[in-house]
């Protein structure tokens, strides 16, 4: 079977992470051993939109007070994260005409 001809990326794992009409590449990896590992995998849906979907595991202190400033860190620097991708992507606004 042609995988372009069946509507695959040139990105895409072309293989069994494609189902229902959504392609979606090989994971990409990044780990720092024993404390952090994130996983990113693009997609794009039957509509045609592509997605960054990124899941990230950080390991958290024992101290209960210190997890959760962990995690308020993380969740600030995650929405900075989203707000600036969300930013970069958004379409250049045109000149006004002079």
């Amino acid at each position: 079977m042609n995988h372009r001809a069946a509507g695959h990326t040139g990105w895409c794992g072309q293989d069994h992470r494609c189902n229902l009409g959504e392609h979606r590449s090989e994971e990409i990896v990044v780990d720092v051993a024993g404390r952090a590992r994130a996983v990113l995998v693009r997609v794009r849906t039957a509509a045609g939109r592509d997605h960054a979907e990124i899941r990230v595991r950080v390991a958290l202190a024992p101290i209960e007070l210190r997890a959760r400033r962990q995690l308020h860190g993380l969740l600030t620097d995650l929405r900075h994260t989203v707000t600036r991708a969300a930013v970069a992507g958004r379409p250049h606004p045109r000149k006004a005409a002079r």
